[in-house]
């Protein structure tokens, strides 16, 4: 009869249906974090045996997913957000205001956990939503892992305030993910090598079937008067980090127009920049809104080239992986997680930060070479197939959360 019983218990974890909550503090479009959040939930709710709910300050459905509110006092971001054009930095926070921040944090999440019951919860960032998981951890007994964005290991070497309760939290976290070695360093450094045996790399990645092998360009020939041209492409937050200074800098000697989609504290500074030099080959688009982003997609596959002229150690971003996986050869600086998806040759070549003349010759050299950029575009194309879905990161993670639910395996 014990024997049988314990087959029930057996047979009832198996069936059981397990709740994964993620933590998240921006909306899920408009940064990395909030992609990466989106896709890894995404590709697990595909699983019958597994039920997933984000608490975030986001108002849009998303199907399969179970959505809470994440309530801000102000809305406050790591280096700016496009969907919040007017923003606190979390670097720039008085005491009172992370208090006011972590209280609403704290208050958002209780309710999630209360309804939703969750058997692990994963959060996104060293910050805040740490802080709220560890307290979470104490009073439910839910464990919890963390992934490791830059921005948020960033800030915390610019604020100290956010380091010592980060480092309890990180002490009770079950797992610290990274998205890239350099992020790995970077934490360690500022929150103690105490933590590197429970810290391992997990890059974010795509849906291939998001982005298939070749696809029609129906709106942005037309919109942006592009017949004929050869397309210079650079997707992303416009910030200094970002290094699209440079970018601009380079235009002069480009062969080719240069389209910058993103929003940011950095753009006047850019167009300025334009108008001093008088540069009629660069076009700043903004920010292309979720119902539009056909448009982003279009323009991955019909860049010639996508530039990602990085000057800090940030993460891989995951625009870079979709120009990838539309078949377009990357221009990079060597920094953060950019190595690990490119490689110098063979589906993209390194420039060095902040060197305009660099990227000049590196984005001609491809632009004046169609066979050039025909290969390393489906070597592009491959790495991604081979490292960077959705799919294989998500398998990864799948092993994390079977290690630490809240009720064993």
């Amino acid at each position: 009869m014990k024997n049988s019983n314990n087959q029930k218990s057996e047979n009832y974890r198996k069936n059981k249906k397990r709740r994964i909550m993620f933590l998240q503090c921006f909306p899920l479009w408009g940064c990395g974090s909030g992609t990466y959040t989106r896709e890894l939930a995404l590709q697990l709710k595909k699983e019958k045996n597994k039920r997933v709910a984000i608490v975030c300050p986001e108002k849009r459905e998303i199907s399969g997913l179970e959505l809470y509110p994440l309530e801000l006092p102000f809305p406050v971001a790591f280096t700016g957000h496009p969907e919040w054009p007017i923003c606190k930095l979390y670097k720039d926070l008085s005491a009172k205001e992370i208090t006011e921040v972590f209280e609403s944090f704290l208050k958002s999440t209780i309710r999630a956990v209360e309804d939703f019951q969750p058997d692990i919860i994963h959060t996104q960032h060293i910050s805040l939503l740490l802080w709220v998981a560890n307290f979470v951890k104490s009073l439910y007994g839910i464990n919890f892992i963390v992934t490791a964005h830059g921005t948020g290991i960033y800030t915390a070497s610019l604020n100290k305030n956010y380091i010592p309760l980060s480092i309890d939290a990180l002490r009770r976290a079950k797992k610290i993910v990274t998205v890239s070695n350099d992020s790995r360093e970077r934490l360690l450094k500022i929150f103690g090598e105490e933590f590197r045996k429970k810290t391992r790399i997990i890059p974010g990645g795509i849906y291939l079937e998001n982005f298939p092998e070749e696809m029609k360009i129906k709106v942005i020939n037309k919109k942006y008067h592009l017949k004929k041209r050869k397309v210079v492409l650079f997707v992303g937050k416009l910030t200094p980090q970002k290094g699209i200074y440079y970018l601009v800098k380079a235009a002069k000697k480009i062969k080719g127009h240069i389209y910058i989609i993103g929003e940011g504290p950095e753009k006047r500074n850019l167009e300025n920049l334009k108008y001093k030099e008088h540069l009629k080959n660069v076009h700043f688009l903004g920010y292309i809104e979720k119902e539009e982003e056909r448009e982003i997609k279009e323009f991955y596959y019909r860049a010639d080239v996508f530039v990602a002229p990085s000057v800090w150690d940030e993460p891989l971003g995951l625009v870079i992986l979709e120009a990838m996986a539309a078949k377009t050869p990357v221009v990079a600086t060597r920094k953060g997680g950019i190595p690990l998806a490119i490689r110098n040759g063979v589906n993209g070549l390194f420039v060095r930060p902040r060197n305009s003349t660099q990227i000049a010759e590196a984005v001609n050299k491809l632009l004046e070479n169609d066979e050039l950029r025909k290969k390393m575009g489906e070597n592009a194309r491959e790495i991604v197939e081979r490292k960077f879905t959705w799919k294989i990161i998500a398998k990864k993670y799948k092993r994390i959360y079977r290690k630490f639910y809240k009720n064993g395996r």
